[in-house]
């Protein structure tokens, strides 16, 4: 008996039949092209995510997921559910399609460069700098902003939201295997994470003096609503943006402006320069600008 293949995207699979003869089985899911023209727009309008044509294997198979969760319906009725505000299907269809690529202390430079800010603000005196995670992810991101925030004595109110709801969830619950911490220092590990035992052993859990400093929401950097009023020392927004077309970049970068306070730093992706054309920004480190106050 021959077997299916899995993935692809509508391609025909090719199988050892019976008697060696060589037969065809066609995917039980076939993407048009209509159906990715569809995808591609529909991701757009709600995250204002632009795909290109070398990402229809990606798309392919991150939703055929969904269409066997809905009892293998083909593509098109699927869109349509994805398009029926009753259905609860369009969040699932945006987490299924966003990427969440993060890790502790990435792109270390920038925890650095906040340190030094933490430190400088704790020596003279300054209230609680107020930081936001724009696409935090799984959380260790946000997480990593706190322990910097906590190791520089500085308090702090950090904000942490992403446009996936699924990721929140493991973002809030603050438990991660052990292998995601193994890079830290001990003396890190130590301080700001408890070892898990019995069902949890292998697992490392955020201490509570750093959840006390982090809230969590779901968010659309796309979106009309803004977080609420109130100036950011500083904004995380980092390998997201990088997704966006042009213009949008643009649009997002005035919105960014707008809500940090003067002098407040504005970090980005390594792949990322879209503040080094507006003018409320100037650039003060690696992938760090400063804004203006303009």
């Amino acid at each position: 008996m021959a077997r299916r293949r899995r993935g692809g995207a509508g391609r025909a699979a090719v199988g050892q039949g019976v008697a060696g003869v060589l037969v065809s089985f066609a995917e039980p899911f076939a993407l048009t092209d209509r159906d990715f023209e569809r995808v591609r727009r529909l991701i757009h309008d709600y995250a204002g995510i632009s795909l290109g044509e070398q990402k229809r294997s990606m798309v392919y198979n991150r939703l055929v997921r969904r269409l066997r969760a809905h009892g293998g319906v083909a593509f098109e009725r699927y869109l349509d559910l994805v398009q029926d505000a009753g259905s609860g299907e369009r969040e699932a269809f945006v987490n299924a399609l966003t990427t969440n690529l993060t890790a502790f202390f990435r792109e270390p430079h920038h925890f650095e460069l906040l340190a030094r800010r933490a430190r400088a603000a704790r020596e003279r005196g300054a209230g609680a700098m107020r930081i936001w995670s724009s696409a935090c992810s799984t959380g260790e991101e946000a997480w990593s902003i706190a322990m910097v925030m906590r190791e520089a004595g500085q308090p702090a109110e950090i904000l942490a939201t992403d446009i996936d709801s699924d990721v929140l969830a493991a973002a809030r619950e603050g438990v991660y295997p052990a292998e995601r911490v193994s890079g830290l220092a001990p003396e890190r590990l130590q301080r700001h994470f408890l070892r898990g035992t019995g069902g949890k052993e292998g697992f490392v859990r955020i201490r509570a003096e750093l959840r006390t400093m982090v809230r969590f929401a779901q968010f659309n950097l796309q979106g009309e609503q803004w977080p609420a009023p109130g100036r950011f020392d500083a904004i995380f927004c980092r390998n997201v943006v990088i997704y966006f077309e042009r213009e949008a970049q643009r649009r997002l970068a005035g919105r960014l402006a707008a809500a940090l306070a003067p002098g407040g730093l504005l970090l980005v992706g390594h792949a990322e320069s879209f503040p080094s054309a507006h003018p409320a920004f100037r650039p003060c480190g690696r992938t760090a600008y400063e804004s203006s106050g303009c």
